[in-house]
Order: C-alpha cells, then structure tokens, then sequence
C-alpha cells in the first residue's frame, strides 16, 4: 500500500494513470531533427543519443546539472563514482558536444559540488570563455562527525564568445537594511515599508537565499537531486529573453523546463528516466495555471525569511515565509 502523506507534505508525486498519460508526451529521437519538432518538448532518451540528433545552433542558454561524481541512484538509473581522471573524460564526452547547440551569444551554466568542481572547469575552459564560478549555499543536511558540513555547491558560468546576454537589472537581491542611512531626513538607495527598510543590490557569485526544496514546498518531487527554482529564475532572467529557448540536457524532475515556461521562455530537455520525464511534463502543466516562484515576487528576488505571504490551504490558514517551512497559523 501507498504510504500516506502527512498533512502538510505538499511533494509533488504521479499516479500510474498519471504517468500512462504524460508519457505520450515525450519524444524519442531517431533521427535529425529541426527546432519545430523539439520545440517545448520533452525528451525521454538517453542524452549521448539524443545531443547528436539536435539542430544546430538552437539555444540561448544551457542549464546542466549531471551527476556528481558520487555513488547515486536516480530512480531506476544508478551513476557509479570514478577516479578524478576518468570523471574528467566522462565530462568531456557530452560537453564537447555542447557547443554545436549554442548560438554565437548563448551561455551555459555547469553545476558542481567540491569535488566535480575542478573537473567542470577542466573541461569548460576548452570549449566556452569562463566568466565567474557562482557558489551557493544548499543548507541541508546533518553535518559531519569528523569534517566540516558540506553545504554548498559550484556553478561555472560560461560563454560561447564575449558576446553574450546578461540582464541585471532583472535579477538584483531586495535586502534587509539594518543601519538605514538618510540624506536631508529621506532614505539614500533604500526605500521604507510597513514590513520593514529594504533595498535593491546587484547580485554577487555567493548565493545564500536558495532553499532547498523539501516537502511543505509545493515544488518538490522525489528526484535526489532537485534544484530550487528560484535558482534557475535568476540563471535564466540573467541570461536569456523572453521567447529565447533554454535547454537542458540532464532535466530530472524539469526545474528548468518550468521555470522557463513561467518566465516566457521556450525550452528543450533530454531526460533518461521515464518516470522523471512524466513527473516534469505534469509539472509543465500545473505550471500553466501557478506561475509563482518562491523567494521571487513582483519581479525581485527577496532574501531569505524577508517575504511573508498568508495563504490560505483548505480550511487552514498557513504563512508561507519563502524560504522557509510552512507552518500553521494560531491566530
């Protein structure tokens, strides 16, 4: 028998008719294709397969996020850890083939822990220009007995030339102002509400306002290795425009295909799992209806535990601070 969710677990899972119906969605390469024929889809293969049946010069901008080099099970799929060396040729292998998909002014982000981390760069200063290695803190986890907690992940951020998209304004913090400072008794680059002192600064490459997702998040599947879509929002405001395509080669439960489809994007995704292909194309369905992001509001990014919004969950009132679990509210 299913277990059954606790009460407040919002994790996104799939029925067996569910997964029976999202399955005639996804496509399967046999061929060369043209970009009609990908166009919003998602692909259920496996991606050394698929990546050379892909039309050239396609995307705008490629979201990557492979298995680590770490023993992992990913549903039905398992990733065996290798030697530093031979996870370096097995990177190779696929990100060679990368280039050929971007247009001239595309970026990629590659996605790492401390140890893949050097390999990527290995492999990434050969094919694109390096611009900046983001670190963002993933706070979860226990910790260790004898080292330090691991809690923090790499993404090398690259270009196909030096020319290339990069939209600021769209993906500045709105931060707590602790020592508000004024000129002639008004505010100086902050502004005053009723939830407090705020003001707009320029992202750094350290990210510490990513949570996680976990399951009072109505984001969050069962995929090991999920990341937030707040995360992806600021790599694609960032680094793409409306209607341009995103694409992803390793899409797992479908963050990138989603929030793409929720920032007017258009987007493309390879994903060997069948059962994660689904759970993606049932997400790209609710995300039809529910365009919001956690953490992302009103076209700002708001540091973690600054944004408080009362939802209302049946007969339940809740307050879901983003960034942080939902909890019942006694008032």
């Amino acid at each position: 028998m299913k277990k059954e969710k606790a009460p407040y677990n919002r994790t996104l899972d799939l029925s067996k008719d569910e997964e029976i119906y999202y399955s005639t969605r996804l496509l399967q390469l046999e061929a060369n294709v043209s970009l009609d024929q990908i166009f919003n889809k998602t692909i259920h293969q496996d991606m050394f397969t698929a990546l050379d049946f892909l039309p050239d010069a396609f995307c705008n901008l490629i979201f990557v996020d492979p298995p680590y080099n770490l023993h992992k099970k990913f549903n039905k799929l398992k990733f065996a850890q290798m030697e530093d060396e031979e996870y370096e040729v097995w990177l190779d292998s696929w990100v060679s083939k990368l280039p050929r998909l971007m247009k001239e002014n595309a970026s990629i982000y590659l996605c790492g822990d401390w140890k893949s981390s050097p390999g990527l760069y290995n492999v990434a200063k050969k094919y694109f220009l390096i611009q900046n290695r983001i670190t963002w803190e993933r706070e979860k986890g226990r910790g260790a007995k004898a080292n330090w907690k691991n809690c923090s992940e790499d993404i090398w951020f690259c270009t196909k030339s030096s020319n290339y998209v990069f939209n600021l304004d769209t993906v500045k913090t709105k931060r707590k102002v602790l020592a508000p400072y004024k000129e002639a008794g008004k505010p100086k680059d902050w502004s005053e509400s009723k939830a407090g002192n705020f003001r707009l600064t320029s992202p750094s490459n350290i990210w510490t306002d990513i949570t996680i997702p976990f399951w009072s998040m109505p984001e969050n599947t069962d995929h090991p290795t999920q990341k937030p879509e707040k995360l992806l929002a600021k790599i694609i405001l960032a680094s793409s425009n409306e209607a341009d395509i995103v694409f992803d080669p390793f899409l797992g439960s479908g963050t990138t295909s989603v929030v793409a489809k929720k920032l007017k994007r258009n987007f493309v995704g390879i994903e060997a799992d069948e059962f994660f292909c689904c759970l993606a194309e049932k997400r790209l369905s609710l995300a039809e209806k529910d365009k919001t992001i956690q953490g992302f509001s009103d076209g700002v990014f708001w540091e973690r535990n600054s944004l408080q919004a009362q939802k209302k969950i049946g007969n339940q009132n809740f307050i879901m601070d983003f960034g942080d679990e939902i909890i019942p509210d006694n008032s």
